[in-house]
């Protein structure tokens, strides 16, 4: 096998295990919104046990790509594809960690009555599982215009996070009761929005991959 061709194997392997990570990170994303919609405590206890699975992942993902920068010490696009994936997996484990988080909330929430439809909550985590979905696909597939496309999808994530913001604050004027509550929503919407950040973070990253400079959007 020649040099050239075991560097692409183990470039292979180490984009496969990232897609699993990330898939991963969906899944746990979507559980936390469909355990806070049905008030699935067991569900919303279960997304923080997954996310030891994806912090095992990103060691693991990080000790391939150093062992194959010390070992193949690659140049030029080599280096940018190997870095671009090392310094994307932090973003992916902390979009766990607040997958996770969400979850914690949801677990530790008193089954009361909900102040407010979850609407545009509904709507923030099936545009985050995209967001995620996405931003690596980009990676995966050399894609540029598919980062493009999801850093722009940041702005309709940040104007549902104001919606629910601002209507969760009305809700607070209109009866102090709704406090609590309201606050437990606004910390998952804005895990949600932080969530976006960093698929925006990773599609950063992909366009560094393609064009050798990194631009923070």
């Amino acid at each position: 096998m020649t040099v050239r061709k075991s560097f692409e194997e183990e470039l292979f392997e180490l984009k496969n295990e990232l897609i699993e990570m990330c898939r991963i990170t969906e899944n746990m994303i979507d559980n936390s919104i469909k355990a806070l919609i049905e008030k699935d405590a067991s569900l919303a206890r279960s997304v923080g046990e997954t996310d030891s699975v994806v912090d095992d992942m990103e060691l693991d993902i990080e000790k391939k790509c150093i062992h194959i920068i010390l070992r193949r010490q690659p140049v030029a696009k080599d280096l940018r594809e190997v870095s671009s994936a090392l310094k994307m997996i932090t973003d992916i484990e902390r979009i766990g960690d607040q997958a996770s988080d969400i979850g914690e909330i949801v677990a530790s929430m008193p089954d009361d009555k909900y102040i407010k439809e979850l609407t545009h909550i509904k709507k923030m985590g099936a545009l985050a599982v995209k967001m995620v979905h996405d931003s690596v696909n980009s990676f995966i597939k050399n894609d540029e215009k598919l980062a493009d496309s999801t850093i722009k999808l940041d702005d309709e994530m940040d104007e549902l996070f104001e919606t629910v913001k601002n209507e969760l604050i009305e809700l607070i004027k209109k009866d102090g009761k709704n406090c609590d509550q309201a606050i437990l929503f606004m910390m998952i919407a804005k895990y949600l929005e932080r969530i976006g950040d960093h698929a925006v973070n990773v599609s950063e990253w992909t366009k560094y991959n393609e064009t050798g400079v990194h631009i923070k959007y």
